[in-house]
């Protein structure tokens, strides 16, 4: 399955939630940035509000693009401990790309989000986006992180990804959607027509119109 671009492939998503659809309890979190673009198509489909919730993943030093790792917001992070053994990875280099990345999450929270708190999650049912998995260590993250704080159900939601790691995600959460798991898995992009970059400015943009318009607000929730 070919995506036409993130939006098409949220709403494609949305349909396949719908029974979340019009659940009080239910909040949408989208991992940024190429994830807010599906989640936002998501949270309308389903009205239900939306947030970001931030990952990094860790990539090998020297090898950037490979990833050993992630960490997630609320201090959380996930290794590869059998990768990092087998390439002779020492822990002081771990720790540099940890704290790298770090400060690039605190920095997005900031951007993203202003002054405003997390939305609650104790109690909710919580529904993770993302544009697609590869090795699924961002999303083992942040279902590892939300389940930190208390959400009473956690969903994996992702348009494409390889048939063991959503499987894998599957057991991690409480349930995981997948729209097409290809045999031949290469990479997420290979499964969109359009896959350009998500900017900081649009990720600020859809998360504004979601809370103005078509969602409730999540914070408004709380009180």
């Amino acid at each position: 399955m070919i995506f036409r671009d993130r939006r098409q492939a949220g709403r494609a998503l949305a349909r396949a939630l719908a029974g979340y659809a019009e659940q009080r309890d239910v909040i949408v979190l989208a991992l940024p940035r190429g994830g807010v673009p599906v989640a936002f198509e998501v949270a309308r489909g389903l009205r239900a509000p939306l947030d970001v919730f931030l990952v990094r993943k860790l990539g090998l030093p020297g090898n950037e693009e490979y990833a050993m790792g992630a960490i997630a917001s609320g201090g959380v992070r996930v290794l590869d401990e059998a990768l990092l053994r087998r390439l002779g990875i020492p822990p002081a280099a771990v720790e540099r790309v940890v704290q790298q990345e770090e400060r690039e999450l605190r920095r997005r929270e900031y951007a993203y989000r202003g002054d405003l708190p997390a939305a609650p999650l104790a109690g909710k049912t919580v529904i993770l986006v993302d544009d697609g998995v590869a090795t699924g260590f961002s999303m083992r993250a942040a279902v590892k992180a939300v389940r930190k704080r208390d959400a009473r159900r956690i969903v994996v939601a992702v348009p494409v990804g390889p048939a063991q790691t959503v499987g894998d995600l599957a057991q991690l959460a409480d349930e995981a959607f997948c729209l097409s798991s290809p045999e031949l898995f290469l990479a997420v992009g290979r499964f969109y027509e359009d896959f350009d970059q998500t900017s900081d400015a649009e990720v600020v943009e859809l998360l504004a119109q979601a809370r103005a318009g078509f969602v409730p607000d999540p914070f408004a929730l709380a009180r």
